[in-house]
């Protein structure tokens, strides 16, 4: 009986398989590597500089992204335009400085703050040592508005030094100063490092808005060598080390006496206009669901060393966005042919992912389409590349997410694919535990945050990424229709099927 069973089952699966719908794969066979590489060659043009958010080269971008949306049919969404436009605010330090004694530390020397509010003047107050800043430590020292100092261990690893920053705000503590067991190099690398990083952030929060969650929240924290620590409490890093692992009950942290310091923060801030593109294509009996495919089209701009200065993101995600473009095409001209959709679909290209999934962060919050109404996501980033560990078997394309939330979806993403573009589904990156949590770093997460499924589409990592060398040169079109076309299949399927795909996990 096992043995007749199982082969029933294999028949049943084989057939459904083979199952090809003729005019889903005429429609499929439209997906062209020639037209790809024409919208590449504009989108990851040197003229583009790089698209970095709030750039002119990302406004040129969205431009061509809602020109062509109008061009190949697809209408406004239901706010009547192409654009959601959003704001974002960047908020940089202008004057930054700690005073010990006669002595005067600026920014980005032996201190740099991390924050993005305004001190309103120079500052005096009292610091005082609360070792590591666990429960315990505030037990020995009273801190309520006070500048507290925290020793940790690498300069690399502040945010895991997030629950002692807040337990000190909520200890009513009026600076947060942080000092690491780090080598001077160390230290002075990591300062050079953030001097650029925070000098380029964007924020979905208005300056002094954030919330006490994180490093760069409330008030800000100032990140310190060792050197600067000896200084303002007078006394050695050693010293401090050790009255910072001795137990609580010694008292060793009340030895420390408080140092007498000052500080100014004083910010600058902007705020910065920038607009996720949509093009909306109406479905039929179904047309209230909707079916999202988005990829990101900003990139990190330029950069200062080397000959060629510009990031042109051919792959990341020039890639992605061509793919959303060619993809609306052909769907618009199903439509425009008598075979659209039954459910609605809109393609949107976001901004402000590189800074943080900003864009996508937006329209969750504002959605222009109910999120209850949103079926699936498919998200498209990086698909244009082969990383090293596909050198020699290219058909592939990583697949991220698509069992998470939705049992159904997995089948249908794997049917799909074996039935039309027959790619090798890597599923290294949708383990739960891989390094790179990848799952959480590109725009799908902030719709499966919301119960939505999603399936992330990616290429790996490769030796080009977030380089100027991430070139339209270096792309495989070929490779890169075929997985347009895997989306695409996977899209008419969701978006004619007769059942709406079911959430049966959290």
């Amino acid at each position: 009986m096992r043995k007749v069973l199982t082969f029933s089952f294999l028949v049943v699966t084989i057939t459904s398989i083979a199952q090809v719908n003729p005019m889903a794969q005429l429609y499929g066979n439209q997906v062209s590597a020639s037209e790809l590489k024409e919208y590449l060659s504009i989108i990851a043009s040197d003229a583009l500089e790089g698209r970095k958010t709030g750039t002119r080269g990302q406004k040129m971008a969205g431009a061509f992204i809602a020109h062509h949306f109008e061009e190949v049919g697809l209408m406004p969404s239901a706010n009547r335009s192409y654009f959601q436009s959003l704001d974002l605010y960047s908020a940089s330090p202008a004057k930054v400085y700690v005073k010990a004694g006669a002595t005067q530390y600026e920014n980005y020397t032996d201190i740099f703050y991390m924050g993005s509010a305004d001190s309103n003047g120079e500052v005096a107050t009292d610091l005082v040592f609360i070792g590591k800043g666990a429960e315990s430590d505030y037990q020995q020292i009273d801190v309520k508005g006070k500048a507290v100092l925290i020793i940790a261990a690498d300069v690399s690893q502040l945010r895991a030094l997030r629950p002692a920053v807040q337990l000190a705000r909520e200890k009513g503590a009026a600076m947060v100063f942080v000092v690491t067991e780090s080598l001077d190099d160390d230290f002075k690398k990591f300062s050079e490092g953030m001097k650029g990083f925070l000098s380029g952030g964007l924020s979905l929060n208005k300056p002094g808005n954030v919330t006490g969650a994180s490093l760069l929240a409330d008030k800000g924290t100032f990140v310190i060598d060792q050197k600067a620590a000896s200084i303002f409490l007078s006394t050695t890093f050693d010293k401090l080390k050790k009255a910072a692992n001795e137990e609580a009950a010694k008292k060793a942290l009340k030895k420390i006496k408080p140092g007498k310091i000052s500080y100014n923060v004083s910010i600058q801030t902007k705020t910065v206009k920038v607009e996720n593109v949509l093009g909306y294509l109406e479905g039929t009996d179904k047309k209230d669901e909707v079916i999202l495919v988005t990829a990101h089209y900003d990139h990190i701009g330029t950069t200062e060393q080397g000959e060629d200065k510009i990031n042109n993101g051919a792959d990341d995600d020039g890639s992605g966005t061509v793919a959303v473009l060619e993809l609306a095409k052909v769907f618009a001209k199903a439509k425009r042919e008598g075979h659209g959709p039954r459910r609605s679909m809109v393609f949107m290209t976001v901004t402000g992912e590189e800074m943080g999934l900003l864009g996508s962060e937006y329209y969750v919050e504002h959605p222009i389409y109910p999120l209850a109404n949103t079926v699936v996501d498919l998200n498209i980033d990086m698909i244009g590349r082969s990383d090293p560990q596909h050198k020699d078997k290219p058909d592939y394309v990583y697949v991220i997410g698509s069992d998470k939330l939705s049992s159904e979806l997995h089948a249908l993403s794997e049917n799909t694919n074996k039935t039309y573009a027959k790619l090798e589904f890597d599923y290294t990156y949708n383990a739960e535990d891989h390094p790179d949590n990848i799952y959480r770093r590109s725009d799908h997460w902030n719709f499966a945050k919301n119960g939505i499924p999603i399936i992330f589409y990616f290429d790996g990592i490769h030796e080009d990424y977030h380089k100027p060398s991430d070139e339209v040169s270096k792309i495989d079109f070929p490779l890169l229709a075929k997985r347009a076309q895997n989306v695409f299949y996977t899209a008419w399927e969701i978006a004619n099927r007769d059942n709406r795909i079911a959430v049966d996990k959290k």
